[in-house]
């Protein structure tokens, strides 16, 4: 008990209204029948849990092409490989901040209708990605660590252990929730990093979609499952050829939108007139990326929402 970082217990016992810290241990089964702590409560709350689980630790690397090489081609950034230890919640914490510190950024519009510098991956997906590798790798397998692998063209999050059961990872949205280490699962859910509803996997789809990338790829491997979030625009690259410049603005206006829109409020967003706004989404509705739908052609209440692509 001692070896456990008595401020983060205090913290999150009272997160959760416990009267003391025996009481919260015994509480969220993070000591047995005799007293004895957890592997997961070791995880959770001790300051340096890697002197008995080394390799428990989160891994940060940038590339600086799209292929790892290897020997004298090997493209690994100088200084950009961080290694991130400490408790779960800490890891989580700072490996974040260095992934934001790492990610490459683009001048994009933005939520508010301003151009800003954003990582073409979004946030929130590569964010889900990396808290789903930390609660629900396998800790029983030590010889290896979670890898986050920032590349230009894409992310990948390599973390020990396979999908349970007998799970196609080729169909990822059909994944059931099934938690490997529950007990982290509900502390990391108190402390509001997760939401343990079986959402996280749909989340990170939505988040790629939403930003018109390609959906992420899962791979699993005898020992490992890989996520793949790809800086790839979902359409192909002769329709995007075909598109003009305004129309690609307004695409770009409702997916940050993620919600029907008026050709008013899509031309607003967009920076365009209502006149090139209509041109842009009539080409659009040809290619089959947005569908319009209102009772009459001049139904004010008539909007836009994106397709299948």
């Amino acid at each position: 008990m001692d070896d456990l970082d008595q401020d983060q217990l205090v913290s999150y016992a009272g997160a959760i209204g416990a009267s003391s810290i025996g009481g919260m241990l015994a509480a969220r089964d993070l000591v047995d029948r005799r007293g004895r702590l957890t592997v997961a409560a070791e995880l959770l709350f001790d300051g340096r849990p890697q002197r008995e689980f080394p390799n428990a630790l989160v891994r940060v690397l940038r590339y600086g092409a799209d292929e790892r090489g290897v020997g004298r081609s090997m493209s690994l950034e100088d200084g950009e490989d961080v290694r991130v230890e400490g408790s779960l919640p800490r890891q989580i914490m700072v490996a974040s901040d260095t992934i934001d510190q790492m990610m490459p950024k683009w001048r994009q519009l933005g939520p508010a209708g301003l151009f800003e510098a954003r990582t073409r991956i979004p946030r929130d997906a590569w964010l889900e990605g990396l808290v789903n590798a930390v609660v629900h790798r396998s800790y029983s397998m030590m010889g290896d660590h979670i890898r986050f692998e920032i590349f230009p063209n894409r992310v990948e999050i390599t973390s020990p252990g396979r999908f349970p059961g007998l799970v196609n990872p080729d169909k990822p949205l059909e994944i059931k929730r099934s938690a490997r280490n529950p007990r982290i699962a509900r502390v990391c859910a108190d402390l509001g990093i997760t939401r343990e509803l079986g959402e996280g996997i749909l989340r990170i789809f939505t988040e790629m979609r939403r930003r018109g990338l390609v959906d992420p790829i899962y791979t699993q491997s005898s020992s490992t499952v890989t996520l793949t979030l790809l800086a790839s625009d979902a359409l192909p690259a002769e329709v995007v050829s075909r598109l003009t410049g305004s129309a690609l603005a307004i695409l770009d206006a409702l997916r940050l939108a993620g919600q029907p829109l008026g050709t008013g409020q899509l031309a607003e967003l967009a920076g365009v007139t209502r006149m090139t706004a209509t041109r842009a989404l009539a080409a659009l509705e040809q290619e089959g990326i947005v569908t319009w739908r209102g009772t009459s052609k001049r139904d004010p209440r008539a909007t836009w929402s994106l397709g299948q692509l």
